[in-house]
């Protein structure tokens, strides 16, 4: 809880995944992913209550070994590869409100596939939504100068050209201006974001800057990319 507001977390861990089957519980040195949201939770002081909201059997099993609760299944409509955050946070809040018999004034949705998260990243996101009023707060990262949408091209029928015409005009790196990704390693959005503008990020929303790498696993090679920078943080290497 922080100023009586009282803060649910939910990790959304669906069983599908076209890209890198069962992801979810894919393990990274040894510790499934899911389960390294366990440890985080528990060092972040403002959470109340911290669920996994899962469509598979064993993801909710993995889930509850790694001391994670997992206390309903989503039902078949929030399963599918279109379903979006909305939908799936929209039905933890309010299933959780009923099983608890409380109302939640804050979710924070950690997902798994980004397990380089830190815990000071989800608290100062949740101080930050509170102490600024917003109506959401999600953690970013600066987004490299070499992946600007200024530089992005087109291929269609052998044919290359720019994803925005206004990339000919781009002589210098010097001329992007910074911008910023989501790195999924915290959402903090009010209740009344998440019921009332039904939307994960509100007319009055901010952001949180997370320093160092970042990566949102979608593939092998991503899983691999987090030992490897976990390998680093390790030896000091890496903040």
């Amino acid at each position: 809880m922080i100023e009586n507001r009282r803060v649910l977390s939910v990790t959304p861990a669906r069983g599908g995944s076209k890209g890198l089957p069962m992801k979810n519980i894919r393990p990274v040195n040894g510790v499934p992913l899911v389960a390294m949201v366990g440890p985080v939770v528990e060092a972040v002081p403002h959470i109340d209550r911290a669920i996994v909201s899962t469509d598979h059997a064993e993801i909710a099993r993995v889930a509850r070994e790694a001391g994670l609760a997992a206390p309903y299944m989503q039902p078949d409509e929030l399963s599918g590869d279109r379903i979006g955050d909305v939908e799936v946070l929209t039905y933890a809040l309010t299933t959780m409100e009923a099983i608890d018999a409380t109302t939640y004034d804050i979710v924070v949705m950690l997902q798994p596939t980004s397990p380089l998260r830190r815990a000071a990243d989800v608290t100062a996101t949740i101080e930050k939504l509170v102490a600024e009023d917003r109506d959401a707060v999600w953690t970013v990262s600066e987004t490299d100068s070499k992946h600007h949408p200024l530089k992005q091209l087109t291929l269609s029928d052998g044919r290359l050209g720019y994803y925005d015409p206004d990339g000919a005009r781009i002589k210098q790196r010097q001329q992007l201006g910074t911008l910023w990704h989501r790195n999924g390693a915290a959402y903090a959005i009010t209740r009344d974001c998440l019921l009332e503008q039904e939307t994960t990020l509100g007319a009055n929303s901010a952001a949180v800057v997370v320093d160092g790498p970042m990566v949102s696993i979608d593939t092998l090679w991503d899983l691999r990319l987090v030992e490897f920078v976990l390998e680093m943080r390790a030896r000091g290497e890496l903040p």
